[in-house]
């Protein structure tokens, strides 16, 4: 009888990345995956240390696993085991840790445990780190796929702890990528999301010339693959050249997740990001003048240690002059190890949370706006899910669109939709005749 194996997931995409990658390590080996939910022999559960909150959630999914199977063997991976190996393996039940590597060992190591011992320790030392792991590409939906390309992050903006828990710059191999987006196409993903920890530093570490033009050139010659899509940017990298390759590449989506964290000079300043709010400007107004209709996404930290009331409302102000479509809003969560945390000035939860609702109801209105300003227009979409009656899909610009009474046998399939409506979020629409786009 195969064992039963139960997967979580804290934190960013690349996290979903690799756990998913790991299940199908699991998967390939004749374990059979179960709901979090339900009794397993075995959990995994993938952490996040980016905030606090990440810690104390990734502690608190632990000791559920534990409670609901106290025989399980509990695996615990990701950044807060890579920055807490000590706290974590003394929480209850935990057999196994595995930090930002040796995740392609998991089975071999699961497999290694022995009733009784110890809680084995797969958490090696980060520094001067140079492989990539090479986990294959993974599927976020029917149609959509996600490939992680690139590992780690040298920036070291003051509040952030992720190039501690992650570890330095690693790239994948050119032909590995190719060789995926291949796979890939075989299987019939339409769309591949690029990820990584920092992801316009891929091909840094190969001290060639590579970049991550170069890795999206390997999808050349693959018509089956539709679109590419970019995980977050960095916007003082964002050369000209950079995005006049972007601007040329009809398979790349026309949104593009740009970083910046704050509107106010000075807040960035202690950050440690090394862009001033009118060099994303400009960066933004690239973007759109070589893509027209391009969508730019982003996320904010509010309540940054010495944030005062005028440099909260520098960000209002900008965040709103630069029409960003869709804004991930973070309150500062104050991390050990980190410059900023021995800060002074550092806010209270009460001033975080206040300034945090401000900016997501500015944030609901310049989505609506966006997603307002394309009704009247046709948009091609990837349709993924049918369900309710409707099915739904994604534009280039990962705006969500609904078509009432459609054929479950979209799914998977591009058309061109009237756009009629923008409300709650969505956009509704019908489909155009014969706007089946075929590979």
């Amino acid at each position: 009888m195969s064992q039963r194996i139960a997967f979580f997931t804290l934190g960013c995409k690349v996290n979903q990345f690799d756990t998913d990658a790991m299940r199908e390590l699991f998967e390939q080996a004749g374990y059979e995956t179960v709901d979090f939910d339900e009794s397993a022999d075995i959990y995994l559960i993938n952490t996040c240390t980016v905030t606090s909150t990440g810690d104390q959630k990734s502690r608190q999914m632990i000791s559920r696993a534990h409670a609901k199977n106290p025989s399980a063997k509990i695996v615990v991976a990701g950044c807060y085991a890579q920055r807490d190996p000590d706290r974590v393996r003394l929480l209850p039940g935990v057999s196994l840790l595995i930090g930002s590597k040796e995740r392609s060992r998991i089975v071999e190591l699961v497999e290694g445990l022995k009733e009784g011992q110890a809680p084995l320790s797969a958490v090696g030392n980060l520094a001067g780190e140079r492989a990539f792991e090479l986990l294959g590409a993974t599927h976020e939906s029917r149609t959509r796929a996600q490939l992680k390309i690139q590992e780690g992050c040298d920036r070291f903006c003051t509040y952030c702890i992720i190039p501690y828990a992650r570890g330095p710059l690693r790239s994948r191999p050119l032909a590995d990528i190719r060789s995926q987006f291949g796979q890939l196409a075989e299987n019939g993903y339409l769309e591949v999301v690029l990820t990584g920890i920092h992801l316009m530093s891929y091909g840094k570490d190969l001290q060639d010339g590579t970049t991550l033009l170069d890795a999206i050139a390997e999808a050349d010659g693959f018509p089956a693959i539709r679109r590419i899509r970019l995980g977050s940017l960095e916007p003082q990298l964002l050369s000209d050249e950079f995005v006049a390759g972007l601007a040329n590449n009809p398979k790349v989506c026309r949104q593009f997740h740009l970083s910046l964290q704050s509107g106010s000079a000075g807040v960035l300043r202690r950050m440690g990001r090394r862009y001033p709010p009118e060099e994303y400007a400009a960066c933004a107004q690239r973007l759109r003048q070589a893509m027209p209709g391009c969508a730019i996404t982003t996320d904010v930290i509010v309540g940054f240690p010495g944030e005062t009331e005028a440099e909260f409302d520098e960000t209002l102000r900008f965040v709103e002059e630069t029409a960003l479509c869709r804004i991930h809003v973070f309150p500062y969560s104050r991390r050990e190890g980190t410059a900023a945390a021995c800060m002074p000035g550092q806010l209270s939860r009460a001033v975080k949370a206040q300034r945090a609702r401000r900016l997501c109801a500015l944030a609901q209105r310049l989505e609506q706006s966006y997603l307002e300003s394309m009704v009247g227009t046709a948009q091609e979409v990837l349709f993924e899910e049918a369900k309710d009656g409707f099915i739904e899909g994604y534009t280039g610009t990962y705006a969500r669109v609904r078509v009432n009474g459609a054929s479950p046998e979209l799914a998977g399939r591009l058309y061109q939709v009237d756009i009629r409506q923008a409300e709650n979020g969505f956009l509704l629409g019908s489909i155009i005749e014969s706007s089946h786009k075929e590979e």
